[in-house]
């Protein structure tokens, strides 16, 4: 059964002109000589019904740590907001009206798998279409959490999106800190040398407790150790019953390329300590496991 909303409708820039073949080769008197497309005209029309306002990726964290329910929950969220009448009015305020969207799942610095490959929204078709994807892919969980793993993965997906974007956005959630793969503020780093934007959404629903590997202020480690950018933000999720909400209000922002109302002050560019160690993921593991 289709989700009871939609997103909005398609703004189509640099349609090609063109005619019949009958017509060019027998032109009629009163349409005159037959008008032809230079190769700058065509690419420059190819080149704008290419683009979008944003080539955004959702990397959507799976570890254990992660419950199934929360798992559910998080799944319908972004299919739901995908379809929302909010995004729609967001969608159509771009220059475009349109965007561009993979959606994948993470977790050990090995283990990514691509959900969605990179899709055109462009109306209530493809959003209905990409929500079923995401709705209908059977649920797993994995093992450790590699937030920089996630990050060099998709990097390389800008270069292989067939669409060109004003920006280019990571879209980072999970749980908890790295505790696998490279430093994570390295592989946050290397994004923002590329000009790519990275947002977050730290999940904060449940106490930290030994077992989960949680830490406590999960929304400070992201700001300080995760996103970055021009604009980046952080929403993080602390009740349970937000959960979806937040999800629409991240995507919304994403879309739009609205600026946080509290804008976050990066460590890195202010050359402060960051509030949470950035390291603490793989200190806790190390502590826990010998290694």
């Amino acid at each position: 059964m289709r989700l009871l909303f939609s997103i909005g409708a398609v703004l189509v820039t640099g349609i090609l002109a063109g005619g019949d073949v009958a017509s060019i080769a027998a032109p009629s008197p009163k349409s005159g000589p037959p008008k032809f497309e230079s190769s700058r005209q065509r690419q420059a029309a190819d080149g704008d019904a290419q683009s979008v306002d944003v080539e955004l990726i959702l990397a959507v964290d799976v570890s254990y740590s992660m419950d199934m329910d929360e798992l559910a929950i998080q799944r319908e969220g972004y299919a739901l907001a995908i379809q929302s009448k909010e995004f729609l009015q967001a969608l159509k305020a771009g220059p475009s009206g349109r965007i561009a969207v993979t959606y994948f799942e993470w977790a050990a610095s090995n283990d990514q798998k691509i959900i969605i490959p990179w899709r055109l929204i462009d109306g209530p078709e493809t959003a209905d279409a990409v929500a079923g994807e995401i709705m209908k892919t059977p649920i797993r969980r994995a093992s450790r959490t590699s937030i920089s793993g996630a990050i060099g993965f998709a990097m390389p997906l800008f270069d292989e999106d067939p669409y060109h974007g004003l920006r280019r956005v990571i879209d980072i959630s999970g749980d908890g800190p790295n505790n696998n793969g490279g430093p994570v503020t390295l592989a946050r780093d290397a994004a923002l040398e590329k000009g790519i934007v990275i947002n977050g959404l730290p999940i904060m629903v449940k106490e930290p407790s030994y077992s989960t590997m949680d830490i406590d202020n999960l929304d400070y480690y992201y700001e300080d150790c995760v996103i970055g950018g021009p604009g980046s933000f952080v929403i993080a999720i602390k009740d349970r019953e937000k959960f979806k909400e937040a999800i629409r209000t991240k995507l919304l922002m994403e879309v739009a390329g609205r600026t946080p109302d509290r804008p976050v002050v990066h460590v890195a560019d202010k050359d402060k300590e960051p509030r949470v160690s950035c390291t603490i993921g793989e200190k806790i593991w190390s502590d826990r496991w010998g290694r």
